[in-house]
């Protein structure tokens, strides 16, 4: 894409959606990437190397990997080869540096495409390192995966309660027939009983505290945000990974958090 096209779908992302938030939310927080370069520091940190669900990509602090420009991040896979992974990519977060407890957190972003594909907007707890997965529990605000690009996910993860073991997974997807052409709104309402996930001011899926029983609530402190582009892997990867579509660009416009 010619650089003052991307700066046109960057600067006019959704801004009617604006007017329709809750109008008892007040902007607390916001990254614009409205700068050049790598990621703010004060800001964003890395994930790096290989971190879960048997993806196939290495993730990096490279520039090539994850950098700001045209008003917007833009995390880039790579088919290159690192050590011994056959692709490269990008995972940046928020852990130490910014976390949010309820309220809403909304991110602006156009995803990629194409099988191999597996961009994500998430969260977890920041107690994560001490207690573990998905005892942190995960909020995941939007997960697309190319081998179905229309269809985006909102998924809740926590662990069962001593009645029942199991991890709870709660879900719900919306299909969008513009998903890795256009920028659209991925957001989630928190609050001290539910979560509620929107994509476009759509609401696809609430996550209720009375739902379950208590035990499996995890949502009661603070969390911190990721985005990265996984290639393969688990889910991502379960129909193959078509090498013809690197490098693969995911753009994220703003990151806004309301309270």
């Amino acid at each position: 894409m010619k650089p003052f096209i991307l700066l046109l779908f960057c600067t006019i992302c959704l801004l009617p959606l604006q007017a329709q938030y809750n109008q008892q939310l007040k902007l607390a927080w916001s990254e614009e990437f409205n700068y050049e370069g790598l990621p703010d520091p004060a800001v964003w940190d890395y994930e790096t190397g290989y971190i879960r669900n048997h993806e196939a990509q290495y993730y990096t602090r490279n520039k090539k990997n994850a950098y700001v420009s045209n008003g917007c991040l833009v995390i880039t896979a790579h088919k290159e080869k690192v050590d011994t992974f056959s692709y490269t990519s990008a995972s940046i977060n928020t852990l130490g540096k910014m976390e949010f407890f309820r309220g809403r957190i909304e991110v602006c972003a156009k995803i990629p495409t194409g099988k191999g594909a597996w961009p994500a907007i998430w969260m977890m707890g920041t107690d994560r390192s001490s207690v573990g997965w998905p005892e942190c529990g995960e909020i995941d605000i939007m997960e697309n995966v190319g081998y179905d690009p229309l269809r985006i996910h909102a998924t809740v993860h926590t662990p069962g309660s001593k009645r029942d073991p199991e991890a709870v997974i709660r879900s719900n997807s919306v299909k969008l027939n513009d998903a890795f052409s256009a920028f659209h709104v991925f957001a989630v309402e928190w609050y001290a009983d539910r979560l509620d996930f929107f994509v476009d001011e759509k609401l696809i899926l609430s996550y209720r505290k009375d739902d379950q029983l208590p035990e499996y609530w995890r949502f009661d402190k603070p969390h911190y945000l990721l985005l990265n582009l996984a290639v393969g892997g688990a889910w991502g990867g379960s129909q193959g990974i078509d090498n013809s579509i690197f490098p693969l660009k995911y753009y994220v416009d703003w990151v806004r958090y309301y309270n």
